[in-house]
């Protein structure tokens, strides 16, 4: 199972970025996508995420500025960032969780580096 994301790099305070994930797995009639970040000496936290009904969630932080979209046809979990902020700064990572009855298969990506300066 592979999760590949790209799309990280430098950007100013108040620009936007969209970092894009492509998985190769199966995905089960239960699943979420979704984003996480973890900042330098910090753990990995929820960004956002998108199931298999198209049901968003963000984490608080976010909320009015990042935006999770799927393309099913594709496989890909996309994450479009506005107004992004310093503390914005962290490696992402994409997720994909699995669920079947009370199973959890989670897998992820290598993370990609999100840097926000001036």
């Amino acid at each position: 199972v592979q999760l590949q994301a790209s799309g990280g790099g430098l950007v100013q305070p108040g620009g936007s970025l969209k970092v894009s994930c492509e998985t190769s797995a199966t995905l089960f009639q239960i699943h979420i996508l979704g984003w996480y970040r973890q900042a330098e000496g910090e753990v990995r936290k929820l960004v956002a995420t998108v199931d298999n009904s198209g049901s968003t969630v963000y984490a608080d932080s976010v909320k009015g500025r990042f935006t999770i979209s799927r393309d099913n046809a594709k496989n890909t979990v996309d994450l479009q960032m506005n107004n992004l902020k310093p503390e914005d700064t962290a490696v992402y990572y994409c997720n994909l969780e699995n669920r079947l009855g009370s199973r959890r298969y989670n897998y992820w990506g290598q993370g990609t580096l999100v840097t926000v300066s001036s």
